[in-house]
């Protein structure tokens, strides 16, 4: 029989989840000029698409699909500085929000593309994420706008190149733990399908400071290389973020 799907989780289980675990972390990290990018999508085609044990989380009825470039700094080991050339890359991830059965919130990778080969490799190995190795590069116009560009080279399938240009724009405040925009960025948990089943790894960092990105330049290609049928429209939803400083947690059995 199919399994009954447990309630969203609480409000308070959202707040819940910001709190760090009481175990050491394993490695410090930054994300960097962030942009969040966001299409409603039906919820069942994106229940479809997840491991077992895991739920589509939704907002006022409605599930998301969320791609996300950004920049990776200072990337490292907890006992380890960083290494100029492997500390340092880019990221393209396409993502959804879901919830386990505990009704613990968090967020389920499709891909993650990456321009640093032997962090593709090291991510794959101990975090059992699907990242995926591509040729990026990014730079700035004269009025300060990022130019992000990606192109997956280890694709079994032709893989068409994305390519976004924003700018951080209006600073918007704190979101409220009801609000769509806590919904899509608050985050704290990630979800994994490893060898030995469901597990959950949790990140630590301050809340996001958010801004409305000015956003010039954007497309949907992340959605058909993950075998979703792009929605044809502009993003439902847009934020953005200078970044965060976070501390990375093993990863735990769900």
């Amino acid at each position: 029989m199919p399994e009954t799907i447990p309630a969203l989780p609480s409000r308070e289980q959202r707040l819940a989840a910001r709190q760090a675990p009481q175990s050491c972390h394993q490695m410090y990290q930054q994300w960097a000029d962030l942009l969040f990018l966001h299409w409603k999508y039906p919820a069942d085609i994106i229940q479809a698409a997840l491991p077992d044990g895991l739920f589509v989380d939704t907002h006022a009825d409605h599930a998301y699909l969320g791609v996300v470039p950004f920049f990776m700094r200072n990337v490292r080991p907890r006992f380890l500085p960083a290494v100029p050339k492997l500390s340092h890359f880019m990221e393209l991830n396409l993502r959804t929000y879901v919830y386990d059965r505990e009704g613990v919130p968090g967020v389920w990778f499709f891909s993650l593309d990456a321009n640093q080969s032997l962090a593709v490799k090291i991510a794959r190995r101990f975090f059992h994420l699907p990242y995926e190795h591509a040729q990026m590069d990014s730079s700035r116009t004269p009025n300060g706008s990022i130019r992000f560009h990606s192109h997956r080279i280890d694709s079994s399938i032709p893989a068409p190149a994305s390519f976004f240009e924003y700018a951080h724009g209006p600073v918007l405040p704190p979101p409220s733990p009801d609000s769509l925009e806590f919904f899509l960025v608050e985050r704290y948990r990630l979800f994994s399908s490893t060898p030995q089943g469901l597990k959950c790894g949790a990140v630590s960092h301050p809340p996001y400071p958010i801004s409305l990105p000015i956003l010039t330049a954007w497309d949907e290609n992340l959605l058909a290389l993950n075998h979703f049928n792009p929605t044809l429209r502009p993003p439902d939803h847009l934020l953005s973020s200078p970044g965060v400083s976070v501390k990375i947690f093993p990863l735990q059995k769900v």
